[in-house]
């Protein structure tokens, strides 16, 4: 950070710290050292319209993607029949599948392989199958994969989409009532502004998070139900860093000209820039590894889903933490009178600073005992423009 100081014939200065001159971010630097440092180089809340915008075209297109190609949901959600047969000699998704299809005469829902080693298997899912269908694929399977395969292997169970449906109401009201709490804990701990943008900020990961699952055709399962409240304490929590040093970078912002609420903010933002990649990276590396245990060593489908909700929200939370709550913020922030008033204020100032105005003593805060020096300043003003300095009345003032 650096400040700069004009001089009465328009030259600048070098550069002085402690200077109630205008503020300037240091930009000569590399990308990865302004990074580092959080000098405020990098111009979030001064582009916030840019970002609005981002934000708002990936809404919409989350949003269409859910209202048109909806969602894939799982078995636990949709209901009906699952089929397992144990990986043996032959036995392969593909080969299995073959066979579904020509015993049912229409190809199944899913064939994917689960486990591991002598475990391993392939799970079949179809719709609900009548006791005459599950009869013809058992012996179709064993037909096919015999000896090695027998009727005793073949495991074909029912699955209903009671279960998938009361796991869907309790995860709703479970977040409805995790968003009031949000609310009224930011409201007390920070302000109301800073609540509606957290809340904005959670409201965009829900949907951003579930439009990928749609555009991509990811499995929804009770899993990803579950994970999307895991990363949506995630997100708040970098929220609430990132107001946390907002706040105490504006907390005398307006006892100052020298610098906006906006800008007090942007440095905010780009002191913990470097904290909230950290953070994430810190947050995806174990989720990475737990999907990659998962998928090609364990193969199992639960832990799957579970990393899959936390990598994709992890990211999003990211994003919307920076680039949306705290914009949002600053937006939120400049419609109060007070604020306006000093953001005008500090422009006037800065204005005078160009034209090569001595603003040295003008808008200072009055602290402490400052009227009686202000006084004697305006008795030795009149002295020496001639005129009779007022008498004191002996009446003491009154602070308003």
């Amino acid at each position: 950070m650096t400040t700069t100081n004009d001089t009465r014939d328009g030259s600048t200065s070098a550069p002085s710290a402690g200077s109630d001159a205008d503020f300037v971010a240091d930009t000569n630097r590399s990308f990865l050292s302004r990074l580092y440092t959080g000098t405020g180089a990098f111009e979030i809340v001064g582009r916030r319209r840019m970002w609005y915008l981002v934000s708002l075209a990936i809404v919409v297109i989350c949003v269409a993607s859910i209202a048109i190609r909806g969602f894939s949901f799982g078995i636990d959600f949709e209901g009906g029949t699952q089929v397992s047969i144990p990986v043996t000699q032959g036995v392969t998704s593909q080969s299995v599948e073959d066979v579904t299809t020509k015993a049912l005469g229409s190809a199944p829902d899913s064939v994917q392989t689960a486990g591991s080693g002598a475990a391993q298997t392939v799970q079949v899912r179809t719709d609900t199958l009548t006791v005459q269908q599950a009869s013809t694929l058992t012996q179709a399977l064993t037909d096919r994969f015999g000896p090695e395969l027998t009727n005793g292997d073949v495991s074909i169970s029912e699955v209903s989409s009671t279960w998938g449906k009361e796991i869907t109401e309790k995860m709703l009201i479970a977040l409805a009532v995790f968003l009031v709490i949000v609310f009224v804990y930011i409201a007390i701990r920070f302000d109301r502004e800073m609540s509606v943008a957290a809340l904005a900020s959670l409201l965009f990961d829900i949907v951003v998070t579930a439009g990928i699952y749609s555009l991509v055709g990811f499995e929804v399962t009770p899993a990803t139900v579950i994970g999307l409240l895991t990363i949506l304490g995630f997100s708040l929590y970098d929220t609430v860093v990132v107001f946390d040093k907002v706040g105490e970078n504006t907390r005398s912002v307006l006892q100052t000209t020298r610098r906006t609420y906006a800008e007090q903010a942007n440095l905010a933002i780009n002191q913990t820039l470097m904290r909230s990649i950290n953070t994430t990276v810190i947050s995806v590396l174990p989720i990475i590894a737990l999907m990659v245990i998962a998928v090609w060593l364990l193969g199992v489908g639960t832990l799957k889903d579970l990393g899959l909700i936390q990598l994709v929200g992890v990211v999003v939370g990211t994003y919307s933490s920076i680039f949306l709550a705290a914009p949002l913020l600053v937006t939120l922030k400049e419609r109060r009178s007070d604020i306006k008033k000093h953001t005008a204020r500090v422009l006037a100032r800065r204005g005078a600073v160009e034209a090569g105005e001595d603003v040295s003593a003008a808008d200072r805060p009055v602290r402490g005992r400052s009227s009686a020096a202000s006084s004697t300043r305006s008795a030795r003003a009149a002295m020496d423009a001639g005129e009779e300095p007022q008498a004191p009345t002996g009446k003491r003032r009154r602070s308003r």
